[in-house]
């Protein structure tokens, strides 16, 4: 069993960055790759990004433009979500998930249902 705790929401003001933090605990870090994801209200979850068990591969969502950058420390059993540019429609709860892979390249966890999943934290852009 795998608990995700994120923590690192608040408001920022649109144009600011933020730094999400994602830190795991109650099994082997370095045998899931993590995926970050998000929700606004009253709209559909949305995939962020996602990181291999290495952090040698990476898979974006086509619409982050390369604002938002995800990487992750094994040695702190942490994955981290850097946004920038942010923009009011980027206002949502950010949510972390694991999924086992171990050894897998990114692109081999496309579509899969994640395991594991953080309670999230709130982002909010204001103007």
């Amino acid at each position: 069993q795998v608990q995700l705790v994120e923590s690192g929401g608040g408001t920022v003001q649109a144009g600011g960055s933020l730094r999400l933090s994602c830190v795991a605990s109650g099994g082997t870090f370095s045998n899931y790759a993590i995926g970050w994801f998000r929700q606004a209200p009253g709209k559909e979850r949305e995939f962020v990004g996602a990181v291999s068990w290495s952090g040698g591969s990476l898979h974006y969502g086509d619409w982050t433009k390369e604002r938002f950058t995800v990487w992750r420390v094994n040695a702190k059993n942490t994955v981290y979500l850097q946004m920038s540019s942010l923009t009011q429609e980027d206002t949502a709860v950010y949510y972390c998930a694991a999924v086992y892979a171990p050894r897998a390249h990114i692109t081999a966890v496309i579509g899969r249902q994640y395991d594991y999943w953080g309670q999230g934290t709130q982002v909010t852009v204001s103007s």
